[in-house]
């Protein structure tokens, strides 16, 4: 076989979400999708704001359509990283310039170029707090260096300093978070992102070496209950933001997003030039140039970010009620709940005999835990209830 070995295996195994996707869209044909509960995956079902349509109908009838399907500049429209820029200055009190932002095709696009950017050989190691989205394993693989997992808190999930203090190392890179956090929707505190911060930033002085923050945060803007999500540029200088619009635009087909760079960031001229040329060796250059122009009117705008807290208060009373063990999410649309056994496989798997598609948490670093996304239909979840309690009560 005359093809890389280590790509194979990727392309032959999916992710444990799209096969349980793709089991529930096989099952939807043979008994009716109204009878398959899908809490697999986090496609949002909310539609994007009028603002994104609109938008986009008034580019294509209005602006030279040369100009709309045609390449921008490598880094992304100079006109949409200045809107980016104006609207996280006014937001968040920063002084960012288009020229600290690189387009993308959304968060998966970010993180591999991120990633690519600051890893100089195989020694190098980055590090994340289960549980975690498993596509990191990949995407740091991917560059040859080694992604080092701190066990999970479960008592509150935020991070655990302590044991992240433990496997910092010389060979440590990059650290990233993701809050809100997929998959326990736990948004980290003030007091985590600050005392993260300080231990970061003594490390990298104890081994003389940048140690760079990386956020991932797709979900900043789907939280509830008055929660504010930290932004993170504000207590780390050495911080790169990556984010994609796939879920505060409802967007995750149209493949957008971007990375920042801040000036405080060492190097920081260094560290974008990085990424360009990471992007170039990609072939991530020059971002869809449709949705970058829709951008320019529509940054900060978000779909009704109140059904996924409609379906949050559901599940979540709901399943309380039964009797299983979870924890309340904060932001994001998923739910983490422990398996009745302790078994996250076997549970999921005697799920699926339910006709319940739930992730189990093995592959997220968390084992004993499924997530339920319930970025669903709302009715959706009134029909699973009675499934949830049958399984319950299997164990009992």
């Amino acid at each position: 076989m005359e093809v890389s070995e280590k790509m194979y295996k990727l392309g032959t195994k999916r992710s444990a979400i799209r096969e349980l996707f793709e089991f529930g869209k096989r099952k939807a044909a043979e008994i009716g999708k109204e009878n398959v509960y899908d809490f697999s995956i986090g496609n949002p079902s909310i539609p994007a704001p009028d603002c994104v349509n609109e938008e986009i109908k008034r580019i294509l009838t209005e602006e030279d359509p040369v100009a709309v399907h045609g390449y921008t500049s490598a880094q992304g429209d100079e006109a949409t990283r200045k809107a980016i820029a104006d609207y996280l200055n006014k937001k968040y009190e920063t002084e960012f310039t288009p020229d600290n932002f690189y387009m993308t095709c959304g968060a998966a696009a970010s993180l591999t170029i991120v990633f690519h950017s600051i890893v100089c050989s195989n020694e190098d190691e980055i590090m994340t707090a289960a549980p975690f989205f498993p596509e990191y394993k990949v995407f740091v693989e991917g560059t040859g260096a080694k992604l080092v997992v701190v066990d999970a808190d479960k008592k509150n999930f935020e991070i655990d300093l302590k044991k992240s203090e433990e496997l910092i190392n010389e060979h440590t890179k990059a650290f990233i978070i993701n809050s809100p956090n997929n998959p326990s929707g736990v948004v980290y505190s003030e007091d985590t992102i600050k005392a993260l911060a300080e231990l970061l930033d003594r490390k990298q002085k104890e081994y003389d070496h940048t140690i760079y923050l990386v956020t991932d945060e797709p979900y900043r803007e789907i939280v509830y209950d008055g929660v504010e999500v930290p932004f993170v540029t504000k207590y780390y200088a050495n911080t790169i933001v990556t984010y994609s619009y796939s879920k505060s635009l409802s967007l995750p087909g149209e493949r957008i997003g971007w990375i920042l760079v801040p000036d405080e960031v060492k190097d920081s001229k260094a560290v974008y030039a990085a990424v360009c040329g990471a992007g170039r060796t990609l072939g991530y250059v020059c971002a869809p140039s449709l949705m970058q122009k829709m951008l320019v009117k529509c940054v900060g705008q978000t779909g009704d970010v109140n059904e996924y807290k409609k379906n949050r208060d559901l599940l979540y009373n709901e399943l309380k009620e039964i009797g299983y063990n979870l924890r309340k999410p904060e932001g994001a649309f998923y739910m983490f709940m422990e398996a009745p056994n302790g078994d996250s496989d076997e549970f999921s798997k005697r799920a699926m005999t339910e006709n319940l598609l739930l992730v189990d948490a093995d592959s997220f670093g968390c084992p004993g835990y499924v997530r339920i996304s319930y970025c669903v239909d709302h009715d959706m979840i009134k029909r699973s209830l009675p499934a949830f309690k049958r399984l319950y009560d299997s164990y009992r």
